[in-house]
């Protein structure tokens, strides 16, 4: 008993030390609570030292803020979800600027598409490189990811892209869902629409600044709306609007009738509404009336489903399958019925030559009961008057 009571006492001094040690270590001996020191990682630069041969002479890279953002830019980009912004020059060793560059990295790959848009200008070239780029003469626009990147060179076209390809390899990376590019611009038309003219929104602000038609309060950015607006040569526009769900579709359709309906609207020419679940698709401006209703009826949402293996499925493989299955359970019956027989086999001849070893008949079982129902022997048995 008295071994137990000295080791409870030894573990609860050995606690209090414990407990008095940390809190000494935490407040420090007679002075007030020590401030503990936490190690952050800065994040990773959005633009490298070097490009080639070109060396970063000054940099302006603001992490997550948005201080040096351009003051008429930073409503667009904000809806458009920009979280760290990068600017910088670049130079040959001693020698003068020969090219800025900005890095925009937004939360995900929609927003970049919509910054993308917001930035693009008339008249740019398409050029193959990223997921989307554009130049004019000097100047590179390029979306890749969840980045937008927005270059000026002092280079012949040739340079300034292998610059590019070296920088879309420093830019950060998104993953998962943040990496998908938004489906609604890839439901217009190949055809009948100047691809330049292109612009897909997220908010109010780039909605307005890139020529949108609609009042931009009736569109329902508050309720994570999605619009992309198309011209066609003539001067027809091509809307499309979509909706988390399409009860909000519905209640947004029935808005912009009423709207169509009011004198001096900004929705002039032929007006066409067609609603599919959470998708509108409105034609305004230049459109014949044919024209306009053919489009609004070929313009449908679709399903993508992605498979683990080619579809279709290889014919000569599934034959192959089949077979192998079957001569499988073939091999496998005809090994089950062996192994019965010789298992049958082993139990009938082992217990015989068990019995003759014991001296007793191997086919015989003479000292089994027997009952016999001709009669007599039953009687014999069951009488008791016998």
């Amino acid at each position: 008993m008295r071994l137990v009571v000295c080791a409870v006492a030894v573990g609860v001094c050995v606690a209090s030390g414990a407990g008095l040690a940390a809190q000494t270590q935490t407040q420090g001996p007679g002075t007030g609570p020590v401030a503990k020191t936490m190690l952050m990682e800065p994040p990773t630069p959005l633009l490298p030292a070097t490009m080639g041969k070109l060396t970063r002479v000054a940099e302006g890279d603001v992490g997550d803020g948005l201080g040096q953002v351009d003051a008429a830019d930073a409503p667009v980009l904000t809806e458009d979800g920009l979280r760290r912004f990068a600017r910088s020059e670049y130079a040959a060793t001693n020698a003068l600027p020969l090219g800025s560059v900005t890095v925009y990295k937004f939360m995900d790959a929609s927003g970049a598409v919509a910054a993308y848009d917001y930035f693009r200008r008339p008249g740019m070239r398409p050029e193959k490189v990223g997921d989307g780029a554009v130049s004019n003469g000097d100047e590179l626009l390029l979306q890749s990811g969840a980045n937008v990147v927005v270059g000026h060179f002092k280079l012949d076209h040739e340079a300034m892209i292998a610059l590019t390809r070296e920088l879309i390899d420093h830019l950060p990376k998104v993953g998962g869902s943040a990496g998908i590019a938004p489906m609604l611009p890839t439901l217009l038309p190949a055809q009948g629409l100047e691809v330049d003219s292109l612009r897909y929104a997220l908010g109010p602000a780039g909605y307005r600044a890139m020529g949108g038609v609609l009042p931009a309060q009736s569109v329902g950015f508050d309720k994570n709306a999605e619009t992309v607006t198309a011209r066609t040569k003539d001067g027809g526009v091509l809307t499309l609007l979509l909706y988390p769900t399409p009860e909000i579709a519905g209640e947004h359709e029935r808005a912009i009738e009423a709207l169509a309906k009011q004198p001096g609207t900004t929705l002039a020419g032929t007006v066409k509404l067609r609603r599919e679940g959470p998708l509108l698709v409105l034609t305004s401006g230049a459109w014949p009336v044919v024209e306009a209703q053919k489009m609004v009826d070929g313009i449908h949402l679709r399903s993508e489903v992605t498979w683990d293996k080619p579809v279709p499925l290889d014919f000569g493989t599934e034959v192959r399958k089949t077979f192998t299955l079957l001569e499988s359970i073939a091999i496998f019956c005809a090994i089950s019925a062996l192994a019965m027989l010789v298992l049958g086999l082993f139990l009938g001849y082992g217990r015989a030559l068990v019995r003759v070893m014991q001296g007793k008949p191997a086919a015989s079982e003479p000292e089994f009961l027997r009952i016999d129902l001709s009669g007599a022997v039953g009687k014999r048995l069951h009488d008791p008057e016998d």
